[in-house]
């Protein structure tokens, strides 16, 4: 790979330079500081809270590799406390979490526990009445990111229609937000719903997942206005003004803390011609195609765990390596960049080929692609969703469970 830092990336780096000595002119009384797991307990390890709700029940687990109880994993932890782990519901990437994206995921056993696995990615993204005949309860324990398009809250979502259809309990033991601390991008259009975007919300929520599944609840937002029995258990010392440090990544392709930062800017590129460096040691940390060669910066996309075929596979892309941004610096900002997805629209050759059709379901927006091509300034774009971002920001004061940003 070539490291070269071109004119265009110094543009950039001085624009999130620009960017974070503002935000750090502002009057801010509030206390922004990394966290790390030492420094809070999730949900899932406050285990004196919920285990006496689990005994004689039987229990259904939605969970993968994330759910981890220190250095033991949730379904472990509760077998090994004798409680009735029935059945273990995976979602994307599988459930020890090294499945590629969109890889249909079948059913198959546990080999530790001998407990059975039911996929809940590919044909069948929502339990049937046969996986939850013989529960009582549903226990959901998965690291989300924050982002609309990452589709760990598309799985809740089915998981509790289906545990309020069939009468049973829904538990959530709530982990940070990585993402947590700001509220951005366009709210989806309902038009544009599928599981890449279920629910009217921005592309970053700024809520974490029991706070967000007491707003699908309560908003109605499940299949007939039903709600479900849902309960949580929240995380003890956390505040959304906190850069929580992940400890496990949530999934292949989001290896470190600048991946998932940057992940809600670069995850559009998922929906146009770019390649975001899927079989790179950098996934959405760059960006490039074989064809934008005024570029310095190359990588070749390579097969590998949780990358089985990358687009552009064995070519030499050239683009951008935003890996040199700092991670304080990323965070700094508090909203998406389009600058990235602006400039690889500006300097890629065939633009009639740029944007795929996906790309108004990604981002949720039945203009963003317009306003691209248009070169419509970034404030601009950033001041279109605003009068959306308040009224969201409304619904989701009703359902903070912990100190906010604003």
């Amino acid at each position: 790979m070539i490291y070269t830092i071109k004119y265009k990336s110094l543009i950039l780096l001085l624009f999130f330079f620009s960017a974070s000595f503002s935000q750090a002119q502002k009057k801010d009384t509030l206390v922004w500081k990394v966290v790390y797991p030492k420094d809070i307990k999730v949900g899932a390890e406050r285990t004196e809270l919920y285990f006496p709700l689990l005994k004689n029940k039987r229990i259904a687990v939605v969970a993968n590799q994330t759910a981890m109880i220190g250095n033991t994993h949730l379904v472990d932890s509760l077998v090994g406390a004798g409680l009735k782990v029935k059945k273990i519901l995976c979602p994307e990437h599988g459930f020890r979490g090294n499945a590629d994206a969109g890889e249909n995921i079948n059913n198959n056993i546990d080999n530790k526990t001998g407990i059975p696995i039911i996929s809940l990615y590919g044909k069948n993204k929502k339990p049937q009445i046969t996986d939850l005949k013989d529960i009582d309860i549903v226990i959901f324990d998965i690291q989300d990111v924050g982002v609309r398009f990452y589709t760990y809250i598309s799985t809740m979502h089915y998981v509790m229609e289906a545990c309020a259809e069939n009468n049973v309990q829904f538990m959530v033991l709530d982990r940070p937000n990585p993402n947590g601390y700001y509220v951005d991008g366009p709210v989806m259009k309902k038009e544009l719903t599928s599981f890449v975007g279920m629910h009217q919300v921005p592309l970053v929520h700024g809520m974490t997942i029991a706070e967000y599944a007491m707003m699908i609840n309560e908003e109605g937002w499940l299949k007939g206005s039903i709600k479900c029995k849902l309960s949580y258990i929240p995380i003890e010392g956390y505040k959304h003004t906190y850069y929580y440090q992940l400890p496990i990544k949530p999934s292949p392709n989001l290896p470190n803390m600048k991946s998932v930062y940057l992940y809600p800017s670069t995850g559009l590129f998922e929906s146009t011609i770019m390649s975001v460096g899927r079989g790179t040691d950098k996934p959405f940390q760059v960006f490039g195609h074989p064809d934008m060669k005024n570029y310095t910066f190359s990588f070749v996309p390579q097969s590998k765990t949780g990358a089985k075929q990358p687009l552009y596979e064995g070519k030499t892309c050239y683009g951008m390596d935003l890996s040199v941004l700092p991670d304080s610096m990323i965070r700094s900002y508090k909203q998406i960049s389009l600058l990235f997805l602006k400039d690889a629209y500006k300097n890629y050759p065939q633009k009639e080929l740029f944007f795929n059709s996906f790309f108004p379901k990604l981002s949720g927006s039945s203009t963003l692609q317009e306003q691209i091509i248009l070169n419509k300034d970034e404030k601009e774009i950033h001041e279109s969703w605003q009068a959306d971002l308040i009224k969201f920001k409304k619904i989701r004061k009703k359902y903070l469970l912990y100190p906010d940003f604003e």
